[in-house]
C-alpha cells in the first residue's frame, strides 16, 4: 500500500529544514529589572507574581519546551526544572515515563505527580491504555508547565501532592486579530544503539571454541537489522486564536503518527481543543470554557519477545528464502518475521476532558467560582495470535474493555484586598471529586486456521477455552481548603494553606487527612539598602513546612469481601433440609480494616532567588528535607484468624527520606545585538534513605528469566536508598567453572544472608544544560541532560548472554566468553556480575533553525512569520553501560510496588531527526 504523508510539499523538497514559528520572546526581551520578577506563574487554584511566590514552583513556558518528535508532558518537561528527573525509560512512542520530583518518597503511589489541567484535576489511575495515559494532551496546545515542588506549593491539593503536582496551562487567544498557525514535522527515526552480539562467522568460532555442535542454515543474518526498520512519522496541527476587550479564544486540531523503529509499533492521535472566555456586566462575570477530545490508537509489539528474540537467535539462520520469510528453522521455532505478522496488540482510547468556570465579583475583591467538569476515557484492547500452520499457532484472543468516568465539582471564594502597603488574599473551598471504573475482559483460544483474525470470529472459538472476568470501583473524595496569602509592601509575604481531604479509600474512623503549610518570603532587592544597588535586580529569600498525603491503596481493601461458593470452590455449601440439596452460600475472604490511615509526607524548604544585571544573570538555590511515615505496606497478617493471604497496614515508625538540593543558573546576552546566547542549566543532588522499617528488605523489583524468575533484585533496605540492589556479591569462578560468592556472614554456606547492598538504581546527581544562539534570523538551541551516582541491572545479560545459551546455539555478547573456564552449566543468581553503573550524558535535543520574512517573498500581507528548523533527537550518549540505552526501567515490578533501575529486553531508543514548518497567519 503507498505510503501517504501529512506533509506539504515544499517540505519534501526542502529536506535540510523543519519549520516552527518562531516567538516574539525568542529574539525579544527587555533588560528591565522587572522582565522575570513580573512573570506569572500558575498555583494551586489561581495565579500569582513570580515575585510573590513562596513556594518552590519551576515554570516552563512553550517557548523553552524541547523541540522534536513529544507525544506527552513529561517529554517536554525533560531537563527544564531543578529536582525534576525525568527519565525516558523505554524508546516505545508515547512510552510511560519515570518522573520523580525531590526523590522517591512512597511504596504503593510510584513517582507519578499529580496532573492539573486548566484546574481539572486530572486521575489516571486506570484508564485502560497500555502506554503512557498523558498521550491524550497534544502538546502544541500548551502554553506553559508549573511544578509545585515542595509542600507549601502542593499542600492546596492535599491528599494527592506527596509526589508534587505539575500544573499545566493550556493556549488562550490574546488580544488583537485573528492569529492561526499550521505546522506540519516529518520525523525520521532509527536504531541509535546497536547491541555487540556476535555475527555468524564469529559465532560459529565461539560455539565451536566450546566444543558444542554449531547449528548452521548456512545464513549470515543480522537480526537487529531485520528486526528494525526507519521509521517514519508525521504531525500537523491547526490552531486559531484572537481576543476582545470581553471575549477570548482558542481552536486547534492535531494529528500525530508517530512510527515506533520496531514492527507494527505506532503511535495515532486525533485532537481537538477549544477554550473559550467571556466577559459579562462590565467584567463583573466570567466564565471559561475548555473542552479537549482526544482519539489515540496504539499499536505495540511484543516487546520482551521481539527484543529478546533480535539479541539471541542464531545469526545463521536466514530470515529470507526465495524472497519470503523462511519458514521453519531447524529447531522448529517461529521466525520472529512471521511471528510479528500473526501478533497483535491494539487500543482505541477515546477521552473527553470539559470545563466550565463560571465567576461572579460579588463586590469588588470579593470573587465566588465554580468549577465543573468531566474527565471520560473509554479503551478498547485487542491483544491476539493469528492461528498458523507452519509453525504451528492455535490462535489466541483477549478482549479488555474499560471506562473511567471522573466528575469534579469545586466551589471557591477569593477575596483580594489592600490596605496600605498590606495586601491580603484568602482564598477558600469546596471540592467533590468521584472515580467510576468499569473493566472488563475475555479470552478466548483454538481458532480454526481460516484467514480471519480471532476478534473477528470469536463464536468459532473453542468453549472449553473460554474465561471472562470483570471489576467496577467507585472512588470519592470531599475536601475542604483555605489559604491566605499576605504581604506588606510588597517585602515581606507570609502564605499559609490547610486542606481537609475525605477518601472513601478509607474506614469512617480514619476518612480524612489534614494537610498544613506555612510559607514564608523576603524580598531583599526591594530594601532601600540593596535597591540602590544597580547589579542587584532580585534577591529573595523563601522558606516552607507543610504536609501532604497518599491515598494510593486498592479500592475497598478496608471494607470485609465475601465471595461466592459458586466459583468452584467447594466452600460454603451445605445441606439446608433433607431434600439432599446443597445451596450455594458465601464465605468471608477478608475482614474489614477500619484502622488504616493516610500516608503523610513532610517537606521543609529554605531557597535563596536572585537576579543581578538586569536579569540577565538570574537563578535560585533551594534545600530542602522530605519526609514519609505512616507508610501504607501491604503485609501478611498477624492475625491468624484473618482470611486473606495479604492485608494493608500502616508502618509508623518507618520513614523515607529525601534530603537535597538544587540549583538553577542562567546567564542571557544583551538582546538588543544581532548576535544573542543564553546558557543555563541546573543540577540536583538528592539523598534518599529508608529508616526504621521493620523488614529485611521490600522488593521493588524482580527479575526474568530461566532460573531468575521473581528473584528479589532490589528493594526497600534500613539505611539505603529505595531501589538498593539486594544480591550475591560475585567474586569471579572456581576451577570448575563455577561462580564465586563472597561469604558475607562467615558461616561456610552462601546463603541468602550473603546478599549486600549493592548501589541504588536512583541516581545521586541530576543535571541539565541549555544553549541557545541566535544571529538575526538564525537560531540554534541545545539540550543536554545526565545522570551520576545509579546502578542498573542488566537483566537482559543475566538471560541471554551466558555461557549455556551459546552451548544451545543461541547468539549472545563477549560477556558469555568473559571467562573461557566458565561450565555452560554455571547458573545465573542474581549477583553484582550483572550490575553496571547507570551514569550517562546526553545531547538530548539540538535544534537549528531560520525566521523568514515573508515581506521578503512578498506574502507579507496575510502571512506573519515562517520558520524553518530542523531537530535531532538523542544524537549522542556518553555512558559505559552495555545495553541499548543507559535510561531504562523496564518495570517488573512485585506488589503493586514500582521498580526502579533493571533492564529487560527493553524496547531500544531510537535517534531521530525532524524537518517541518510553521506558517503563521
Amino acid at each position: 500500500m503507498k505510503r501517504i504523508y501529512l506533509v506539504p510539499t515544499v517540505l519534501m523538497s526542502c529536506v535540510s529544514l523543519t519549520f516552527a514559528q518562531k516567538k516574539e520572546s525568542d529574539t525579544i526581551k527587555s533588560d528591565s529589572k522587572q522582565t522575570d520578577i513580573e512573570e506569572i506563574v500558575m498555583i494551586g487554584y489561581g495565579s500569582q507574581k513570580k515575585s510573590d511566590v513562596t513556594g518552590a514552583v519551576g515554570s516552563v513556558k512553550a517557548e523553552d519546551f524541547n523541540k522534536g518528535m513529544v507525544a506527552n508532558v513529561g517529554q517536554l518537561l525533560q531537563g527544564k526544572v531543578a529536582g525534576v528527573n525525568v527519565a525516558n525509560v523505554s524508546g516505545e512512542p508515547g512510552a510511560n515515563q519515570n518522573i520523580v520530583i525531590r526523590g522517591v518518597g512512597s511504596l504503593r503511589s510510584g513517582t507519578t505527580p499529580l496532573y492539573v489541567i486548566d484546574g481539572f484535576v486530572i486521575d489516571n489511575s486506570n484508564t485502560g491504555v497500555a502506554n503512557n495515559p498523558m498521550n491524550f494532551i497534544n502538546p502544541d496546545d500548551i502554553a506553559s508547565l508549573d511544578v509545585l515542588k515542595d509542600a507549601s506549593a502542593a499542600a492546596i491539593y492535599g491528599a494527592r501532592g506527596a509526589n508534587g503536582v505539575i500544573v499545566i496551562t493550556t493556549k488562550k487567544g490574546k488580544k488583537g486579530r485573528t492569529q492561526m498557525n499550521l505546522s506540519s514535522n516529518l520525523t525520521v527515526s532509527k536504531l541509535a544503539n546497536k547491541m555487540d552480539i556476535f555475527g555468524a562467522d564469529e559465532f560459529r568460532r565461539q560455539v565451536a571454541a566450546m566444543g558444542a555442535k554449531v547449528d548452521d542454515m548456512g545464513g549470515n543474518t543480522d537480526w537487529q537489522e531485520e528486526l528494525t526498520r526507519t521509521a517514519i512519522s508525521e504531525n500537523v496541527n491547526f490552531s486559531a486564536a484572537g481576543a476582545t476587550d470581553n471575549s477570548n479564544y482558542y481552536a486547534a486540531l492535531g494529528y500525530e503518527n508517530q512510527e515506533g523503529i520496531l514492527y507494527n509499533s505506532n503511535l495515532r492521535r486525533y485532537s481537538g481543543r477549544v477554550n473559550v472566555s467571556q466577559k459579562a456586566f462590565d467584567g463583573r462575570v466570567n466564565i471559561d470554557f475548555n473542552l479537549n477530545g482526544t482519539r489515540t490508537e496504539n499499536n505495540r509489539p511484543s516487546v520482551t519477545s521481539m527484543v529478546s528474540t533480535m539479541l539471541t537467535l542464531n545469526p545463521t539462520y536466514p530470515a529470507f528464502t526465495n524472497g519470503s520469510p523462511t519458514t521453519v528453522f531447524n529447531n522448529g521455532a517461529f521466525n520472529p518475521l512471521i511471528r510479528q505478522q500473526i501478533y497483535k496488540d491494539f487500543t482505541n482510547n477515546n477521552r473527553i476532558l470539559a470545563n466550565v468556570s463560571p465567576s461572579v465579583e460579588i463586590i469588588k475583591g470579593l470573587t465566588y467560582k465554580m468549577n465543573l467538569g468531566i474527565d471520560y476515557s473509554s479503551a478498547d484492547r485487542v491483544v491476539q495470535n493469528t492461528p498458523h500452520a507452519i509453525p504451528l499457532e492455535v490462535g489466541t484472543l483477549n478482549l479488555n474493555y474499560f471506562s473511567n468516568n471522573n466528575t469534579l465539582i469545586e466551589n471557591t471564594l477569593t477575596y483580594k484586598f489592600k490596605i496600605n502597603r498590606h495586601d491580603f488574599n484568602f482564598l477558600a473551598g469546596h471540592s467533590y471529586q468521584r472515580l467510576f471504573l468499569v473493566a472488563r475482559s475475555w479470552d478466548y483460544s483454538v481458532f480454526p486456521n481460516n484467514g480471519i483474525e480471532p476478534q473477528y470470529q470469536i463464536g468459532a472459538a473453542n468453549k472449553n477455552n473460554t474465561t471472562s472476568s470483570s471489576l467496577a470501583n467507585r472512588n470519592e473524595l470531599q475536601s475542604w481548603f483555605g489559604r491566605v496569602n499576605y504581604g506588606f509592601d510588597d517585602k515581606y509575604l507570609l502564605t499559609a494553606t490547610l486542606r481537609a481531604d475525605g477518601s472513601s479509600k478509607f474506614g469512617e474512623n480514619n476518612r480524612y487527612g489534614y494537610f498544613p503549610s506555612v510559607a514564608a518570603g523576603w524580598n531583599i532587592g526591594k530594601e532601600n539598602f540593596i535597591a540602590d544597588i544597580d547589579a542587584i535586580s532580585n534577591l529573595k529569600l523563601r522558606a516552607s513546612w507543610g504536609k501532604t498525603g497518599n491515598q494510593e491503596i486498592p479500592s475497598k481493601i478496608t471494607q470485609r469481601s465475601y465471595k461466592s461458593a459458586s466459583d468452584g470452590s467447594g466452600q460454603a455449601t451445605y445441606p439446608m433440609d433433607d431434600s439432599g440439596n446443597y445451596p450455594v452460600g458465601i464465605y468471608l475472604v477478608r475482614a474489614n480494616n477500619p484502622d488504616l490511615q493516610w500516608e503523610v509526607t513532610t517537606q521543609t524548604n529554605i531557597g535563596l532567588d536572585f537576579g543581578f544585571l538586569n536579569n540577565r544573570l538570574s537563578g535560585s538555590v533551594d534545600f530542602f528535607k522530605k519526609v514519609s511515615n505512616n507508610i501504607l505496606l501491604e503485609i501478611s497478617p498477624e492475625d491468624p484468624i484473618e482470611p486473606a493471604e495479604t492485608m494493608w497496614k500502616n508502618i509508623p515508625d518507618m520513614t523515607i527520606n529525601n534530603t537535597g538540593l538544587e540549583f538553577a543558573l542562567n546567564y542571557d546576552s544583551n538582546r538588543n545585538r544581532d548576535f544573542t546566547y543564553s546558557i543555563g542549566g541546573n543540577m540536583s543532588f538528592i539523598k534518599n534513605e529508608v529508616r526504621d522499617s521493620p523488614y529485611k528488605v521490600i522488593s521493588t523489583g524482580e527479575a526474568q528469566g530461566p532460573g531468575t524468575t521473581n528473584a528479589v533484585i532490589n528493594g526497600y533496605i534500613n539505611g539505603q536508598p529505595i531501589g538498593t540492589f539486594y544480591v550475591r556479591d560475585f567474586q569471579g569462578l572456581n576451577a570448575s567453572g563455577t561462580n564465586i560468592f563472597r561469604d558475607v556472614d562467615g558461616d561456610g554456606q552462601i546463603t541468602d544472608n550473603d546478599r549486600i547492598a549493592a548501589g541504588s538504581a536512583l541516581p545521586d546527581f541530576t543535571y541539565n544544560i541549555s544553549l541557545k544562539a541566535a544571529y538575526r534570523n538564525f537560531d540554534l538551541g541545545l539540550n543536554f541532560n545526565g545522570v551520576a551516582g545509579n546502578m542498573i541491572y542488566n537483566n537482559t545479560a543475566s538471560t541471554l548472554f551466558t555461557r549455556g545459551r551459546l552451548g544451545l546455539s543461541q547468539n549472545t555478547t563477549d560477556a558469555a566468553t568473559q571467562f573461557p573456564n566458565e561450565s555452560a552449566n554455571n547458573t545465573n543468581v542474581i549477583s553484582t556480575r550483572y550490575l553496571e553503573k547507570g551514569d550517562f550524558f546526553r545531547l538530548n535535543n539540538a535544534t537549528l533553525g531560520y525566521s523568514l520574512d515573508p515581506k521578503i517573498i512578498g506574502i507579507g500581507e496575510h502571512i506573519r512569520n515562517i520558520r524553518f528548523t530542523v531537530t535531532a533527537q538523542n544524537l549522542f550518549v556518553i555512558t559505559k553501560y552495555s545495553g541499548f540505552d543507559p535510561e531504562i526501567n523496564t518495570g517488573i515490578s512485585q506488589g503493586g510496588i514500582q521498580s526502579f533501575g533493571i533492564d529487560y529486553a527493553t524496547y531500544p531508543r531510537a535517534r531521530s531527526f525532524v524537518f517541518g514548518v510553521n506558517v503563521a497567519f
